[in-house]
């Protein structure tokens, strides 16, 4: 009676694995990577908002492309426009691990402009001018992502609540303070999680019955049955009144006339340990906010975190080090992120993310700041809440970060005060 009863539930797991990697083969991914990520200025100057760095070794794309790759999602298609090549040379050199010829590939997608003269207008409409790749790919399912959030998700589970619902799309949500909430679209669900309102960006947001501080928001994460995608972009395309963008004009009206259903994130399904932590990062001060978290005693995001690593390109170097200075004092490091072939040489950093290959040179002074690759830290310098891009060099005795008027008469100072320093900076 034992082995029949192990048997079964040998069948039943083994049923219910290969009905999941059916399921996820029969998905065909998009990454939306074209924005021009203009608030996130000037770290957007040379290169799209995906391709940004972010957490001493990692580019913002990263985070979504880990997760297709725990998520057993082998198919995908990067949107690119704005800015490519940065993006483009990123995932060449660090995601060119899909093997071709088991039908798994990254590719690059710019607009190709197959339905008209325009490139990528709007993000319904990146999808639409590509649906010639939806309908070739033999996929039943398409899960939608952006390039510029940083969290951790098994989407797994999410595709598997689309299908069970018989709904025509899911849309992944998460809950998000009243004030947060105006920033994304905020929906209202019944108690089969069926989305009966949908706003986006609304000044008074909708508060979840059972906690009024709080409004349910969407996480820009979409699943849709292909059948009824292609009508539902097909419609908008005539629209001549549309924006073409899902959160303000595809989701609102199919809400009003079909199924669809909402996917809670942070939930105890799938197979990464879950930290509940979503950010998007798409203005100065919501990258920087981010970049900090990693620092914090317990982060919200752990990057340490084995069942669930996130991948990226990882360049040769030679380990961080420390070394006394000229003056003959110590090089150190308090609570932060020091990437490969960075040098302390005398300085002090604290409470800050350091990329690969910087340099922080005798008696200077780094807090609660973002060094990008290659960065040159001058002797007695002091550097305070800053942001600096690649290969900057910071000229011996500078100060930066403790007087604010002063600074915004040279630097672009965020309303939080953080102080960005860009690549081709002079002084």
């Amino acid at each position: 009676m034992f082995l029949e009863s192990a048997s079964l539930l040998q069948c039943l797991e083994y049923r219910l694995l290969f009905g999941n990697m059916m399921m996820l083969d029969e998905t065909l991914t998009f990454i939306l990577a074209g924005g021009a990520g203009s608030r996130l200025q000037p770290l957007t100057s040379d290169r799209a908002k995906p391709a940004v760095p972010f957490g001493g070794k990692y580019r913002i794309i990263d985070f979504t492309l880990a997760n297709c790759l725990h998520s057993d999602l082998r198919r995908i298609l990067v949107l690119t426009q704005y800015k490519s090549h940065s993006l483009q040379k990123h995932l060449r050199d660090g995601w060119s691990i899909f093997n071709p010829e088991l039908g798994e590939f990254i590719t690059t997608i710019p607009a190709q402009m197959r339905r008209g003269i325009g490139w990528y207008d709007g993000t319904a409409d990146a999808i639409y001018q590509n649906l010639y790749l939806v309908e070739r790919s033999g996929a039943r399912y398409v899960l939608i992502l952006s390039g510029d959030h940083i969290y951790r998700m098994d989407y797994a589970p999410l595709i598997q609540s689309h299908v069970e619902s018989n709904g025509i799309a899911t849309i992944a949500c998460m809950e998000a303070d009243l004030e947060e909430a105006k920033s994304y679209g905020v929906m209202r669900v019944d108690e089969n999680q069926r989305i009966y309102d949908f706003q986006e960006k609304p000044e008074s947001p909708h508060a979840l019955a059972d906690q009024p501080d709080k409004a349910l928001v969407s996480m820009g994460i979409y699943v849709f049955s292909i059948e009824q995608l292609k009508e539902v972009l097909e419609k908008d395309a005539e629209d001549e009144n549309s924006t073409h963008d899902f959160g303000k004009d595809i989701l609102p009206d199919m809400i009003k006339n079909h199924s669809v259903h909402a996917y809670r994130f942070g939930g105890a399904e799938g197979r990464v340990s879950q930290d509940h932590y979503w950010k998007d990062v798409g203005t100065i001060d919501s990258f920087y906010d981010a970049n900090m978290d990693l620092l914090k005693s317990i982060p919200p995001l752990n990057l340490y975190q084995d069942d669930w690593p996130i991948r990226t390109y990882q360049s040769q170097t030679p380990p961080a080090r420390t070394v006394p200075g000229e003056s003959g004092t110590e090089g150190i490091f308090i609570n932060s992120i020091v990437a490969g072939g960075t040098i302390i040489s005398g300085g002090n950093i604290s409470h800050s993310v350091i990329f690969k290959n910087a340099f922080v040179d005798d008696d200077a002074f780094v807090e609660n700041s973002i060094l990008f690759d290659g960065v040159h830290i001058g002797k007695n310098a002091r550097i305070n809440q800053c942001i600096i891009e690649k290969r900057v060099v910071i000229p011996d005795g500078e100060e930066i970060g403790y007087d604010l008027e002063k600074d915004k008469k040279r630097f672009q100072v965020t309303e939080k005060g953080i102080i960005v320093i860009p690549k081709d900076q002079k002084f």
